[in-house]
C-alpha cells in the first residue's frame, strides 16, 4: 500500500526484537494502493509483511487479525499473524497499530484465465464456509451506511450525468436492502475486496488471499459479486466475461451452493460492488491524503462498470 509511515532498518531492529524472528536483513515499501502503509521484510527466519495501519485503531483490529488466523486455522489460503514473544498479534510501531504476517508464495495474477478465476471462486466459496464459526462480529465498514455518507461528499465534484447515476444507484441499493429478499440472504465474514492484487498464485495454483482490512459481516453474494467485477471483466470497457464468469460461479458453486434468494440479488450486487468501489476511488482521487507513496486509482474505471451492469444483461448466477 502507500507508504505513509516510513520505517528504516534501524526502526525495524528495535521492534523486532519482540519476536522470536532473529535480526531483520531488509525492508522495502511497498507502493501500490492507498490506506496502510506495507513493507517487505526480511529476516533470519523468512520473509513477511509489516503492515502500519492508517485509519483503522486498535480497537478494529482485532477483528481482521482474529479472522485471518481462524481462517488460516481452517484451512484457508490466507497469511498468518505473527505472535510476538507474549503471544500478542497486534503491535505498536511509530505510535500506530502494526502486525506482521507470513509472506505468501507466487505474485498477483493480472491478466487470469479461467482457471485462475475457477481456483478463486472454490477458495472464496471455503472461506465463506469457514468463516460461519467465526465468533466475531463487525458489519462491512464500506457498506450502505458509508454510500449514504460518501455520495454527498463527492456529488460536487462530479458532471451532471454521472451526479444522476450516483443518486439513482443509491436509491436502488436502499430499496433492495429494505426488501424481503434481501434480509434472506446467506452471511457471514467476507473479504470485500478480493481484486486480483489481492491473490497469488504459482501458475495456476492459488497460493493465497491476502489484505483482509476490509472485511466485515455482510452478505457472501455481496463478496462474490465485488470478485467478479475485478477477476471477470474486460479492463477497458468493464464488460463481463461469460467464460471466466462462468469459471468462477460454477467452482464457487460446487463448494457452497447458491440459494434462490441470491439468484434474485445477483444483479443488485453486481451493481452494489461497482457503486461502493466507485464511490471509495471518488472520495480518493477527489479527497487524497498525503503519502510518501501514492497511487489513487481512476474512478471512472467503476463507474464504466455500474453503467455495465444495469444496461446490460449478466450471465445466471447458476
Amino acid at each position: 500500500m502507500a507508504v505513509f509511515t516510513p520505517v528504516s532498518l534501524d526502526d525495524l531492529t528495535q521492534w523486532l526484537a519482540q519476536f522470536n524472528l532473529g535480526k531483520p536483513l531488509a525492508i522495502k515499501g511497498i507502493s501500490s494502493g492507498i490506506e496502510n502503509s506495507n513493507f517487505f521484510v526480511t529476516t533470519e527466519a523468512g520473509e513477511f509483511v509489516l503492515t502500519i495501519f492508517e485509519k483503522l485503531n486498535f480497537e478494529q483490529l482485532p477483528f481482521y487479525l482474529e479472522l485471518m488466523r481462524h481462517l488460516a486455522d481452517h484451512g484457508v489460503l490466507v497469511p498468518a499473524p505473527i505472535s510476538n514473544k507474549h503471544g500478542d498479534i497486534l503491535h505498536t510501531l511509530h505510535g500506530k497499530p502494526a502486525c506482521l504476517v507470513t509472506k505468501l508464495d507466487g505474485t498477483s495474477q493480472m491478466n487470469p484465465k479461467p482457471a485462475h478465476c475457477a481456483a478463486v471462486g472454490a477458495m472464496l466459496a471455503k472461506m465463506h464456509l469457514a468463516g460461519q464459526n467465526f465468533p466475531m462480529q463487525q458489519p462491512n465498514l464500506r457498506g450502505l451506511a458509508w454510500w449514504q455518507a460518501t455520495t454527498p461528499v463527492v456529488l460536487p465534484y462530479l458532471p451532471e450525468d454521472s451526479q444522476h447515476l450516483l443518486r439513482a444507484e443509491i436509491h436502488t441499493q436502499e430499496a433492495f436492502a429494505a426488501s424481503a429478499t434481501y434480509h434472506q440472504l446467506p452471511r457471514g465474514p467476507i473479504h470485500a475486496d478480493l481484486f486480483r492484487n489481492n491473490v497469488m498464485f504459482v501458475g495456476e495454483r492459488l497460493t493465497g488471499f491476502f489484505d483482509f482490512y476490509f472485511a466485515g459481516c455482510d452478505t457472501w453474494i455481496f463478496d462474490v459479486a465485488v470478485t467478479v467485477n475485478d477477476w471477470c471483466i474486460d479492463v477497458q470497457s468493464g464488460a463481463l466475461d461469460e467464460q471466466r464468469v462462468r469459471a468462477l460461479l460454477d467452482a464457487y458453486h460446487s463448494v457452497r451452493p447458491f440459494v434462490e434468494p441470491e439468484k434474485i440479488a445477483w444483479r443488485p450486487m453486481l451493481q452494489a460492488g461497482a457503486l461502493r468501489f466507485w464511490l471509495s476511488r471518488l472520495y480518493d482521487f477527489y479527497l487524497p491524503r498525503e503519502a510518501e507513496m501514492l497511487t489513487p486509482h481512476d474512478p471512472t474505471h467503476f463507474e464504466r462498470i455500474l453503467r455495465q451492469r444495469i444496461n446490460n444483461p449478466v450471465p445466471a448466477l447458476f
